[in-house]
């Protein structure tokens, strides 16, 4: 079943007010990870997604430890009903296993991460432990098995460490080489092709003619598209000319596995760039319940093959040309996405949270909109208030901001002192 009539399933599907969350979800539903994959050393694999499980070789830890610095002796020794005094027989230090024997009576001094000495089965810590000689006093109340890490506590050797579509951050990189792996298997970086389209644009460095502006969606992607890990190809500006935009969609498709495009998918833009994306594919065009970034495509577009067959393919994004609305589209639709094709399973979610606005916002019920809001606290509570003017076109409002104020689709104007929800752009990449 092609693009459309999947899309046109959908229950309440309405073209001209598609929710937020219909997009999203149908976005979702038609993409597949890509699954070629590489061995990488391990330091170079953050950023990147697992491609197989990785499974504990050893226990880990490797043998009863001690959690802390203090005495390990035996519980069976310990008085019931009041102090004990055991005889000091040595040291146990981390990376050295106590030599001696443990006879009755007697405990061992030991150091966090050091092998628990044989027969002992409790760690006493150091600071309720009173000096008397070569002899420690021991308080009553000490419980078995008390600040002891088991072997095969963490890992037990043969357990799936991490899943396959785990996002290698610094805590996994830390956890694999726990396990001693020097590599890993990752699925390889998506390749991203993007551009902007527009003869009024003008490129960074060169003086602007009349009417000109400064391209700067394309240094935005950029550094969203960077921050992700994707491998990128910038195929700059391209004028609203119909063979210069068929050949760079074409030389997109053929070298990259998603293509994104700024502007000239909206009411009143050139008419020939949405029955462009269109010849070359499927694609779908939206008017989306949402505020800045209403016009959106999504779809499938194709390079050119040989002898009229059809050559490489691939995901097509067409985002609004507004500068604000590059990036919120971006982040609502295509980040996620993004992560989907990579592999990421759970994709890294970025939670809605709580706070107090602290001015009344204007808004009427039926779309959702992302305005760019400065989130802080006072005396522990969270307050969040918007940059300023919040036109799509003010780029200023997402350098000054810290989150994202997500009023919902039913929700109507705020008051001040009304909670609303924010989406901090710390963790979006």
């Amino acid at each position: 079943m092609c693009l459309t009539a999947r899309f046109s399933c959908l229950s309440d599907y309405d073209p001209d007010a598609l929710s937020v969350e219909q997009a999203r979800a149908f976005i979702r539903s038609q993409l597949t990870p890509l699954r070629t994959h590489q061995r990488l050393a391990l330091r170079s694999a953050l950023g990147r997604v697992l491609a197989s499980d990785v499974i504990a070789p050893v226990n880990v830890p490797a043998h009863d430890n001690s959690a802390m610095d203090g005495y390990a002796l035996r519980h069976a020794d310990l008085s019931s009903s009041g102090e004990t005094r055991l005889r000091v027989a040595g040291t146990a230090l981390a990376g050295q296993t106590f030599a001696g024997s443990m006879a009755a009576g007697e405990c061992v001094r030991i150091m966090t991460g050091a092998p628990l000495p044989v027969g002992s089965d409790v760690v006493v810590m150091q600071e309720v432990v009173e000096p008397a000689g070569d002899s420690v006093v021991i308080p009553p109340g000490q419980r078995r098995g008390q600040n002891i890490r088991r072997a095969g506590e963490d890992l037990a050797a043969g357990q799936s460490a991490l899943a396959a579509g785990r996002l290698i951050r610094p805590a996994e990189l830390g956890l694999i080489a726990s396990l001693g792996c020097a590599e890993i298997s990752v699925y390889r970086r998506l390749r991203v092709a993007f551009f902007s389209t527009g003869d009024e644009l003008c490129s960074i460095g060169t003086p602007l003619g009349c009417g000109e502006v400064y391209d700067s969606n394309r240094y935005t992607l950029f550094g969203m598209l960077r921050r992700m890990g994707c491998e990128i190809l910038d195929l700059g500006v391209v004028r609203d000319e119909p063979a210069l935009l068929e050949a760079t969609f074409r030389q997109a498709a053929a070298a990259a596995d998603v293509v994104i495009s700024s502007g000239g998918v909206s009411v009143g833009e050139a008419d020939f760039v949405k029955p462009l994306m269109a010849q070359l594919g499927e694609v779908l065009f939206w008017k989306i319940a949402m505020k800045p970034g209403r016009p959106m495509a999504f779809g499938r577009i194709t390079a050119a093959g040989t002898s009229g067959e059809e050559g490489a393919a691939a995901w097509l994004f067409g985002l609004p040309g507004n500068p604000v609305a590059v990036m919120v589209t971006f982040y609502a639709f295509v980040r996620d996405a993004l992560y989907l094709l990579m592999g990421a399973d759970p994709l890294p979610v970025v939670p809605l949270l709580p706070a107090l606005c602290s001015v009344a916002l204007k808004k009427s019920p039926g779309r959702t909109e992302y305005q760019r809001g400065i989130l802080s606290q006072e005396q522990g509570q969270w307050y969040v208030r918007p940059t300023g003017a919040q036109g799509s076109g003010i780029l200023r409002s997402m350098s000054d901001a810290n989150c994202f104020i997500v009023l919902e689709q039913d929700r109507g104007s705020v008051a001040a002192g009304d909670s609303v929800s924010v989406q901090v752009f710390d963790g979006l990449v």
